[in-house]
């Protein structure tokens, strides 16, 4: 059943003095931060440039194959995630990860070798040379780079552990989470945790032990040690049911042309049914793109603009599901998934063992397997025609893990503009922010630009800016 959104959009307007607030971007930001507005009895609109719900979150059931396109699990590693799902009546479709296909692969020497799960199994890997291995012994007897200084992750990387690890363990990783580049990315913003490791420890390694404890109190688990999530029918399950159960609070194919402030409100210029309308509410969440939100048209007393947003790089990432027959791949699939470094020359960044991970993501007799293409490694790529991209990742393919014959599913999707990198610099995106929040008074900035680009921090982000627009547009009694 639709949730109550009392005072909202009657005859199509929103009355500011009930406190209504507006939500730009349907993503799983915007409906997180919707759903709960709208459980708190706050009159919610939700507004969304396209005809669907969900941003990158995108799920197909065809030929007995579930394809994910963007995201494919969920980290459980906070509690706000397990209440999102709870509220949202999803615990009966819930599922977690096969605990089977818990290793993790990356690719040396052309092949797939399996990170180590213990310290015990670390020192016998084949993964990393003698040399590399010593050299972590030193990590924690590494001085700390001044608090105040801003580095890549590459730099960051090399002074702590390494060229190697660099090399294979942190540039895979980086193409896996951002589809980014280690030398552009920046710690402070980009992995604050591990910067925060290192000023409050000394040390990473003596920070993830000490720090364990610290998550525990606070109900988090590590990003490594999360589970991860999905549903029977994959993502879009949960986006489609946070879409139902806001009911006409959710407005499709109504872009945001422009934001007004005055006399304490905000004026949203929408276009709905080809003509234009505009609609006052008492505060506005910005959840879209950045690159979105900067070309809606923005007037402040205070003379703030969005246009400084558009500077934010997102590369352009293709998603590029296949199925196979079984027996024509030989590697027993039994991990998370492979990540391929840029030194070993091949030209996907990726491979997730899909079907792996959770049941029913193939048909009997077959395994789907979701591979990743082009970022700031090779943007050049993802740009290719499906025909291309099938070819050069059934490729690689065949030359990791020994794929045989022809696939026998294959779909892509192609997102010219992907993944926010939060670059050396990106402070300057999140002063303008905070100054657009400082200076503007009842509008709210969050979402993967913002808040991290996983899917349980923008899940997070949602809930909490819910908490802070529910102060005001609701004061408590004093």
């Amino acid at each position: 059943m639709p949730m109550s959104t009392p005072g909202a959009n009657r005859g199509g307007r929103a009355d500011p003095a009930q406190g209504s607030v507006a939500v730009v971007g349907a993503g799983i930001t915007g409906l997180t931060a919707a759903f709960r507005l709208a459980q708190q009895g706050v009159p919610v609109t939700v507004y969304e440039a396209t005809g669907e719900v969900g941003g990158v979150i995108r799920s197909l059931r065809r030929d007995g194959y579930l394809a994910e396109f963007g995201p494919n699990s969920i980290l459980e590693t906070s509690p706000k995630i397990v209440g999102l799902i709870r509220d949202a009546g999803l615990e009966p479709r819930r599922l977690y990860s096969d605990p089977k296909a818990e290793n993790r692969y990356l690719v040396r020497g052309g092949r797939p070798v399996s990170l180590p799960a213990s310290p015990l199994k670390f020192f016998g890997t084949e993964l990393f040379s003698l040399g590399a291995k010593l050299r972590l012994l030193r990590e924690p007897f590494v001085g700390r780079a001044p608090a105040d200084r801003e580095e890549s992750v590459a730099q960051f990387v090399l002074r702590r552990l390494g060229q190697e690890w660099l090399d294979y363990a942190i540039n895979p990783m980086i193409a896996g989470i951002y589809a980014g580049d280690p030398a552009r990315l920046s710690v402070t913003h980009g992995f604050p945790k591990l910067q925060a490791l290192e000023q409050r420890y000394g040390s990473l390694i003596l920070g993830q032990i000490l720090g364990a404890k610290e998550r525990k109190r606070r109900g988090e688990v590590s990003k490594q040690e999360a589970k991860k999530v999905s549903f029977d029918e994959g993502l879009q399950v949960l986006t489609d049911t946070l879409r139902a159960r806001l009911g006409a609070a959710v407005r499709l194919e109504a872009p945001v042309l422009g934001l007004a402030q005055a006399d304490g409100v905000w004026r949203v210029t929408v276009r709905l049914g080809g003509g234009e309308t505009s609609i006052t509410h008492a505060a506005v969440l910005l959840a879209a793109p950045a690159y979105k939100l900067a070309d809606i048209q923005f007037e402040t007393a205070a003379g703030l603009s969005l246009r400084p947003l558009r500077e934010i790089y997102y590369p352009p990432v293709a998603s590029v599901v296949l199925g196979f027959r079984r027996e024509d791949v030989p590697h027993p699939l039994d991990g998370f998934g492979m990540l391929v470094p840029a030194i070993e020359r091949f030209r996907i960044l990726g491979t997730l063992f899909s079907s792996s991970l959770f049941p029913n993501r193939a048909p009997a007799g077959h395994v789907t397997l979701t591979t990743y293409v082009g970022g700031v490694r090779a943007p050049e790529l993802a740009l290719r025609p499906e025909s291309e991209l099938v070819a050069l990742t059934v490729g690689d393919l065949r030359a990791i893990l020994g794929v045989r014959g022809e696939p026998t599913f294959a779909h892509c999707v192609l997102y010219p503009q992907a993944i926010p990198q939060y670059e050396v610099g990106y402070g300057r995106f999140k002063a303008a922010m905070d100054q657009l929040e400082a200076k503007a008074p009842g509008l709210f900035l969050a979402g993967h630009y913002r808040n991290g680009i996983s899917l349980g921090d923008s899940i997070v982000a949602g809930h909490d800016v819910a908490e802070r627009m529910v102060t005001l547009v609701r004061p408590r009694d004093p």
